[in-house]
């Protein structure tokens, strides 16, 4: 079964910190490419970006600083990223804050970023699943039935599961509401309203799609 009507990118930073305007940088990047229902491609890469990597980081994510210093550097890995990610729609779990590092460093190599738009797989659940004790991808996760194949706050199994969750959502909306496709400005859509209202929004989308 086909869910998603075009391609969208779920991307996943592993970091030194928690802000690019901080003096942090990215240490890791996963970004998979889901057609249709399932990951078709991936870019996943080490990054060297000449930073120091705390110990609290190393202790999180198993990133040590000898891994970054033997890694490439940005300035060939965020240009791979950006190609690769194109003009197709962009998503994370937790998608501002994934955004702001794509942001910033592509702006260190004067790049701009091409992507379409940008769904939070995070609001995106509390929308759709309201009510769960949790939305933290781990958590999430484990209520939805999704495992991750290896450890977790590594950049590629981050993405494979959020990959996962955001086509457990694209299932559940085409099932609920009829869809035989779920376009992601959909998504976009959806990321903006209350969850109380996404329903009666939805019952409405899919009325005028119908009559058109």
């Amino acid at each position: 079964m086909s869910i998603f009507e075009r391609p969208i990118v779920m991307l996943d930073f592993e970091t030194t910190g928690l802000s690019p305007a901080m003096g942090d940088r990215i240490t890791e990047v996963a970004a998979l490419r889901i057609v249709g229902g399932q990951v078709t491609e991936r870019y996943v890469s080490l990054v060297n970006c000449g930073a120091r990597i705390p110990s609290f980081i190393t202790q999180l994510t198993g990133i040590t600083q000898e891994m970054v210093d033997g890694a490439p550097p940005a300035r060939q890995v965020v240009p791979e990223l950006l190609d690769f990610i194109g003009g197709d729609t962009l998503s994370a779990h937790n998608a501002s804050f994934d955004e702001k590092f794509l942001l910033a460093e592509s702006e260190r190599l004067g790049r701009a970023c091409g992507h379409a738009d940008l769904v939070c797989s995070l609001k995106l659940s509390r929308r759709v699943f309201p009510g769960m004790p949790s939305y933290k991808l781990g958590t999430l996760s484990r209520q939805l039935g999704i495992a991750f194949r290896s450890a977790a706050h590594r950049a590629e199994a981050d993405a494979e599961v959020a990959a996962e969750v955001l086509i457990h959502i694209g299932r559940h909306l085409g099932t609920s509401y009829g869809l035989a496709q779920v376009a992601p400005e959909l998504l976009v859509s959806i990321n903006k309203l209350s969850a109380a209202r996404v329903p009666t929004w939805l019952g409405k989308y899919v009325a005028e799609k119908n009559a058109a």
